[in-house]
């Protein structure tokens, strides 16, 4: 699949068949830009922190820049565990799952796809899973 030519103005549209294969490639494609986007501000950020080894004589400069290196390494931490889903919505891709509700089996809505491209549920069942966590939680 990875020689499916679609054009750079396309869109996935409710008109063609779900999860056609150039649906497919479309959103593999969106989430390969997406994962070297994240791996390039990784790459800079890591080349930030390594410049700035500066020692700062105020306290409060000293203390200033720690609290944003922590804040910087906090998103990136995040960023790895988005990575790890990217990976997994192009393994679904592969297998054919992608696009199917985890819990229905149902499509995930177009819309919710472009949005989230890692989405695992459709957005009813989001709202379920939400409202469930919510009531345990305030248990």
């Amino acid at each position: 699949m990875t020689d499916s030519v679609i054009d750079e103005g396309y869109r996935p549209t409710e008109d063609e068949p779900f999860m056609n294969e150039r649906q497919r490639e479309y959103f593999r494609r969106k989430l390969i830009r997406w994962k070297h986007d994240i791996l390039k501000e990784a790459q800079e950020t890591l080349a930030t922190l390594q410049s700035e080894n500066e020692n700062h004589p105020d306290l409060a400069d000293r203390a200033s820049s720690e609290t944003d290196r922590a804040i910087e390494l906090r998103a990136r931490d995040r960023q790895r565990k988005l990575i790890a889903k990217i990976d997994a919505a192009l393994s679904r891709i592969e297998d054919g799952s992608y696009g199917y509700c985890e819990d229905t089996g149902d499509p995930i809505s177009l819309k919710r796809l472009e949005a989230r491209p890692i989405a695992t549920l459709s957005l009813e069942a989001q709202e379920r899973h939400e409202r469930n966590e919510r009531v345990y939680r305030d248990d």
